[in-house]
């Protein structure tokens, strides 16, 4: 049976991929994007099969009517892809005020409000399966990220609260932590951003990452058809990416808070 997706960001990289995914296997696809010249060859090579939406995600005020448009299309919006993100390099003391109210806008915010939109439509139909994409970075940290990181903790935290609203209208929400892929997410650097010299040696500490071979974004997609088909869907689910990180990462805070408990103790 042919599904019907909402997916944010479709301009290129994952957002992309997965509706492309989506696409070739027979469903229907609302795809978004801040521009619609982005999508606009989407419905050259897939005809009504998709339907090329402009919506900037960071304006509450079109959310609403992007989403009535796909319904009002195809009848049904059983998957929502909340995809759309940038990121933001450098240390939280040399970050400009103007990027990082855009990114939380875009990243958190800009979630918020389409999730907000495609609720009513789910609660309808008694069913409904919203998929928030995030990353490593909302699990654990690395420096050069941290604004980035605050609005994926946001999402993971909003959408597990999401999660216990849900589940008894019928409506599964999932969380996935993708892994580095190979795409153009973000933006250039800013110009009138500076670097300190301060920062200059947890700096140096992601020049490893930048140079490590990322994801194939098509490889992510298929992840997801993957957890999508499944009956039980889980609320977090890693796709691209090795648990080892997050499991030394888990079990240090464990052991801390372990040993804290009992110093604390009066």
């Amino acid at each position: 049976m042919p599904k019907t997706w909402f997916i944010t960001g479709c301009g290129r990289g994952l957002g992309r991929a997965i509706a492309c995914a989506a696409l070739e296997r027979g469903d229907q696809v609302a795809a978004s994007s801040r521009r619609s010249s982005d999508v606009a060859g989407l419905r050259e090579r897939y005809g009504d099969q998709v339907l090329p939406l402009e919506l900037d995600i960071r304006n509450r005020n079109a959310a609403a009517p992007a989403l009535a448009a796909a319904q009002e299309s195809f009848g049904r919006i059983e998957v929502l892809v909340n995809n759309a993100a940038r990121s933001l390099v450098g240390a939280l003391e040399e970050i400009p005020e103007s990027e990082a109210r855009d990114l939380i806008d875009t990243n958190l915010l800009g979630t918020l409000w389409v999730t907000q939109a495609a609720l009513p439509i789910l609660r309808a139909q008694g069913r409904g399966h919203i998929v928030q994409v995030s990353s490593g970075g909302g699990v654990i940290s690395w420096p050069m990220n941290g604004v980035y990181q605050a609005s994926k903790f946001g999402l993971e935290g909003m959408s597990e609260a999401l999660a216990q609203e849900t589940k008894h209208l019928g409506i599964d929400v999932s969380i996935v932590q993708v892994g580095h892929m190979e795409s153009e997410m973000g933006r250039p650097p800013v110009p009138e951003q500076p670097e300190l010299e301060a920062y200059a040696a947890p700096r140096a500490m992601l020049t490893g990452v930048g140079a490590r071979m990322g994801n194939d974004p098509a490889d992510i997609a298929q992840q997801l058809l993957t957890l999508i088909d499944a009956p039980d869907p889980p609320l977090r689910a890693l796709l691209g990416r090795s648990l080892d990180d997050i499991k030394q990462a888990y079990e240090e805070r464990l052991s801390t808070w372990s040993e804290w408990t009992e110093r604390l103790k009066l």
